[in-house]
């Protein structure tokens, strides 16, 4: 497949802040495409009875399309001259509350914007290839939540990202809620608590007593609690405590990484996650976790050392809206080299490259 002049490739990312979508020239090659324009729509995707709602998404997406044409080519939609040759799209829970997607937005893109060649990824997957591209590697990607994608591009593996009831150990929610206990211990006189945590409980959110009304009857729990995580590593210099919650963080994202990372040893069984042996590969962080700085950064580059002696972590080169925009490339050119997924990478239309 070899787009033609006058097409344009479009990458969306959804996630719990609202919808970014960006537009990029489809170009001369397969690779990064720089978007010459992108918008954010800044209501999140609902997620219903029937997982993410796809007439939710398609609803703020295709107004931001033609908006982005405008901008760019000075016309409303594709048509004549002016083409999308693929989409991709990355969403938060998407492999798992993404049924409606899967089934919906292939017919309803075909219809209103021409596009027949499309990915939809989980925003693991879109965080993965912005940070890495398409070479093989893991990344960790950090916010309210963690999650850990690896390939050999052969398979993917994936660790945690189960949500702040059932995991993303080491995530900003986990973090903030360790935080917190902290506080309330040392508002009941319990052992383990922090005054320091405390004090900055009271600061952020007022008498230690009236944190569970304000915070259980709300719907963003996880991200009230990921909040908190930035008072955690403020303290982390002086309050021993904070410190060891940043250091516990940090052994979780580490195993996470080590359970995904190729060539890494499953622990407990002496055996490889793939065929390579224990060569050097790449550990990306992505996300906004990591802003944390070196409170965060310093025992978590100690833990990879330990569960990681081969990895090499590197910058993340781009964020999951550059991740989208590369997929979307990828598949415009027939280039596609990270591996289809039912749920993960789930792949519709020509073009879709090797995988």
């Amino acid at each position: 497949m070899t787009p033609g002049v006058g097409a344009y490739v479009v990458g969306v990312d959804s996630g719990g802040s609202g919808l970014r979508v960006a537009l990029a020239a489809a170009g001369t090659s397969a690779g990064a495409a720089a978007p010459a324009a992108s918008t954010v729509c800044p209501e999140p995707v609902r997620t219903g009875p029937d997982g993410i709602d796809a007439d939710h998404l398609l609803g703020q997406l295709l107004p931001a399309v033609d908006r982005l044409l405008h901008e760019v080519t000075g016309v409303r939609a594709p048509g004549g001259e002016v083409s999308i040759a693929a989409l991709a799209v990355g969403a938060a829970g998407m492999a798992t509350l993404g049924d409606h997607l899967r089934a919906r937005l292939p017919q309803a893109l075909a219809a209103s914007l021409g596009v027949r060649v499309l990915a939809l990824a989980a925003d693991g997957v879109t965080a993965y290839a912005g940070a890495l591209g398409q070479r093989p590697g893991a990344v960790v990607a950090g916010g309210t939540g963690m999650i850990a994608l690896g390939t050999d591009l052969g398979e993917w593996r994936r660790a945690d990202g189960w949500g702040h009831l059932l995991g993303d150990g080491g995530g900003g929610a986990w973090i903030g809620r360790e935080g917190l206990d902290a506080a309330l211990r040392a508002h009941d006189g319990r052992r383990g608590g922090s005054p320091a945590l405390l004090a900055r409980l009271r600061a952020v959110f007022g008498p230690a007593t009236e944190l569970p009304g304000l915070l259980y009857p709300r719907a963003d729990r996880p991200a009230l609690l990921a909040s908190f995580a930035p008072e955690v590593a403020a303290c982390a210099e002086e309050d021993a405590v904070a410190r060891s919650i940043l250091r516990r963080a940090a052994a979780h994202i580490a195993e996470a990484a080590a359970a995904v990372c190729p060539g890494a040893v499953i622990p407990g069984t002496g055996e490889h996650t793939t065929a390579s042996g224990g060569e050097t590969v790449e550990v990306a962080l992505t996300g906004g976790l990591f802003r944390m700085g070196e409170p965060l950064l310093g025992p978590l580059r100690e833990e990879l050392r330990e569960q990681l002696p081969h990895a090499a972590l590197v910058s993340a080169a781009g964020d999951p809206l550059a991740g989208a925009l590369l997929l979307a490339r990828a598949l415009a050119w027939s280039d596609l080299r990270l591996p289809h997924h039912p749920t993960l990478l789930h792949i519709v239309g020509e073009g879709s490259g090797a995988g």
